[in-house]
């Protein structure tokens, strides 16, 4: 997936440095935590998970799961050490049936979700269960490194309880990596961000991962002793990352490094250059002109509307183009 100092990573510091540190929003924090023989990234998301969801005003459950795979593909894009992309993207034949997640080097995201009303409408106050929600299927990994290049993909299917659940059993079965995964999603009522309801999403993930006796951050050795210690800090460091609560991702007045420090300040943990996010997406008047313009004329002149235009919505942002049968002579 890349190595473990990917974009936006200098040297790393002690946590408790940063203990007095501002509360930041919409950040990946890589970390390391030395005595236990582990790596992670820690996110927190505020404005940029809000002005994603919000754009399509999706029921609660389609925007909790969207929120969550936004949140699951910032944390692996971060890991890229290359100009790029990452698209993550489940197809199931759930009310949920596809969301997808772009991540786009160095640190853009946009996203969007389909689903059926009706089926989403019938079971809307039921718990957040990927089965239910999302039903069977898979989800995608793909790395994208521009053109003339192949693209990798790895797929692992959506046959556990959590989408968390399911990224810890891609990388065990793709990478080989024993990991912890966890990701929340919920809205957060603030009334410095009054929009007329106040309320406004928020996501929040951790992420924790082995390191082998091949090397860690920075090419640090992790050595294994007689009686095979690596696996044993392994045990302590996924259990630590457990018992991060829900409420501590999301906490807008917590500190992502006060956060560290409280769950692996006994391991020696240390913290890298945050990563900064942003939602931005690619679409453009050009760009849609040039997709249009591979069709026939016959073809665009059945897309004309009433109003006599051609028009066009992004999925992922819902920004509207229009056009007219002489933008194509």
């Amino acid at each position: 997936m890349g190595d473990e100092q990917g974009p936006g990573q200098g040297p790393s510091q002690d946590v408790s440095v940063f203990l007095d540190a501002d509360v930041k929003d919409d950040v990946v924090v890589p970390f390391q935590a030395e005595k236990a023989g582990a790596r992670g990234r820690l996110l927190r998301l505020g404005g940029v998970v809000d002005q994603i969801l919000s754009a399509h005003d999706y029921p609660d459950g389609v925007a909790n799961f969207l929120g969550e795979a936004i949140a699951l593909a910032a944390m692996i894009g971060s890991l890229l050490k290359f100009d790029g992309k990452l698209i993550l993207q489940t197809k199931t034949d759930g009310p949920i049936s596809m969301l997808v997640v772009d991540f786009s080097t160095p640190s853009s995201l946009r996203a969007y979700a389909s689903f059926d009303k009706a089926k989403v409408s019938d079971i809307e106050g039921e718990p957040f269960d990927l089965q239910t929600w999302l039903g069977q299927g898979v989800l995608a990994l793909t790395i994208d490194q521009g053109p003339d290049t192949e693209r990798y993909q790895g797929i692992v299917a959506l046959n556990q309880n959590t989408l968390g659940e399911v990224a810890e059993a891609y990388f065990a079965q793709s990478e080989q990596i024993p990991s912890l995964v966890r990701l929340h999603v919920a809205k957060h009522f603030s009334s410095e961000q009054d929009d007329g309801t106040g309320w406004h999403w928020r996501a929040g993930g951790l992420m924790v991962q082995h390191l082998t006796a091949k090397g860690g951050l920075g090419g640090e050795q992790v050595e294994l002793d007689e009686n095979g210690l690596e696996d044993e800090n392994w045990n302590r460091a996924k259990i630590l990352g457990s018992s991060v609560e829900p409420h501590e991702l999301l906490d807008p007045q917590l500190a992502p490094e006060r956060l560290l420090f409280r769950l692996y300040h006994e391991e020696g943990v240390r913290v890298f250059e945050p990563l900064n996010l942003d939602a931005n997406c690619s679409c453009s008047q050009e760009r849609v002109r040039a997709m249009l313009a591979k069709f026939s004329p016959s073809d665009r002149e059945d897309m004309i509307d009433q109003g006599g235009k051609i028009s066009v919505t992004c999925e992922f942002c819902t920004k509207r183009y229009e056009f007219d049968l002489k933008d194509f002579v």
